[in-house]
């Protein structure tokens, strides 16, 4: 028996991550090894995992991949946890289409219980009919507690007990109404020195549930039997692949990162330290935030050049989003009073100018494959007729969207940050 569970709640901004965090956090201090998830393809939230349990967490998300490998990631990860914890994404039963990708059907997938989070601003007994609703509408799906956010007083929380009682369902505590607990800018992650606050705010968090959630209880009712998983076998190459990693670039999930690894060696280079370029069969560049460091990115002259040369003697380079911004040839800030030099390997600029938010699920055909990933920006890219797309891609529900695809001898570049976990990359360039 293992405590396991997905953390649901009713609808987005209940405060799933605030609490998960706090729970995480609050697990760690007991001493417990904790492995995270994250139910979807978020990159930011897993960053917020594996700073509050000191774990590195992990996206499980089935339209980026199989239910077996779902499953498989699962199980691998979690089998010498003392405890299992996933975060799920907007409302319970919200996903890409219907039930299909939501944190309901990854519950049902993984045979786990949801603890339901509700935001209890603002009501009291009327909490009663929403949760009946969430713990009847499937059968597969098992609700074995409720946590309340944003109570008020005890005697709001009284209220909000009897609610529970009268539909049978566990009450498993609160947590009090306080701003002091607002997670900042979801864009700016953990970037700009936001680590010691959002550290200080986990500790907050997780004082105030151990205080005014039944912690024990939670993990009596969310213990059940652990399955053994399907082993993945590891294909050791023989191949080099250069990876840029530091606050600038960190954008990746972590099973890419383990099949980069099954191909040979990685080796870790930072662009805004200047790192030199290492000798390598494939280099790649993720996202992250090259918007907030480009006045120190474009000084690195040397790694940039480095950079150019290897693409233009045919070296293979994978760079989304914030990694194909470092290949453009410039980039203009919000305001648009300033602009700064990029590594010039493609003909594009890129422009924070009247940014607004891009993203969803993408997929396309290349290489006699489909690839699937997320995209999520806000910046553009102009001068597009200098490099066309070389791949339409589309959305989730199958209609065509306008993000590129730019290829450059053998430099794959766009937005989308791609998910290749059951995947070789390495057959983009077949």
């Amino acid at each position: 028996m293992k405590p396991q569970f997905l953390i649901g709640a009713a609808s987005s901004g209940s405060g799933k991550t605030t609490f998960t965090m706090g729970l995480l956090r609050a697990l760690a201090h007991r001493g417990m090894k904790v492995q995270p998830y994250k139910c979807g393809p978020d990159y930011i939230d897993t960053q917020f995992h594996s700073l509050a349990s000191g774990n590195v967490s992990v996206n499980l998300d089935t339209w980026l991949a199989s239910e077996r490998h779902v499953r498989s990631l699962y199980h691998s990860y979690g089998k010498d946890a003392d405890v299992c914890v996933v975060e799920g994404v907007m409302g319970l039963y919200d996903g890409y289409s219907g039930m299909k990708g939501s944190s309901a059907a990854m519950a049902a997938l993984l045979d786990i219980p949801v603890i339901l989070l509700v935001n209890a601003r603002s009501t009291a007994y009327s909490v009663a009919p929403l949760i009946s609703g969430f713990a009847r509408f499937s059968p597969d799906v098992r609700i074995a507690g409720v946590v309340f956010n944003q109570v008020s007083s005890t005697s709001h929380y009284e209220y909000l007990k009897e609610a529970c009682r009268d539909i049978g369902m566990e009450c498993l505590g609160y947590i009090p109404y306080t701003k002091a607990l607002k997670v900042p800018s979801r864009h700016l992650g953990l970037a700009w020195g936001a680590q010691k606050r959002m550290d200080a705010q986990m500790n907050q968090a997780a004082e105030l549930i151990e205080k005014h959630v039944d912690i024990d209880r939670l993990m009596e009712v969310c213990s059940t039997a652990w399955t053994a998983g399907v082993e993945k076998m590891e294909c050791q190459g023989n191949m080099t692949v250069a990876v840029a990693k530091d606050a600038a670039f960190n954008f990746m999930y972590r099973e890419n990162v383990a099949q980069l690894n099954r191909l040979g060696k990685v080796i870790f280079f930072s662009p805004l330290k200047g790192d030199a370029l290492p000798e390598a069969d494939l280099v790649y560049l993720p996202g992250g935030y090259p918007e907030l460091f480009a006045h120190r990115l474009q000084k690195q002259e040397r790694l940039m050049n480095e950079l150019k040369e290897y693409a233009e003697r045919g070296g293979r380079v994978l760079a989304e989003c914030g990694g194909m911004i470092y290949l453009s040839r410039s980039l203009t800030n919000r305001q648009g009073d300033k602009t700064y030099r990029m590594s010039g390997v493609l003909p594009l600029d890129c422009t924070m100018q009247n940014a607004r938010l891009h993203l969803g699920y993408r997929k396309m055909d290349m290489a006699g494959e489909e690839w699937r990933g997320h995209e999520f920006h806000y910046s553009d890219m102009v001068c597009p007729d200098a490099c066309p797309s070389v791949a339409v891609l589309q959305n989730a529900k199958g209609m065509e969207v306008k993000t590129p695809i730019y290829r450059y001898k053998n430099v794959i570049a766009g937005y989308t940050h791609w998910y290749w976990g059951e995947k070789n990359i390495m057959d983009l360039w077949n």
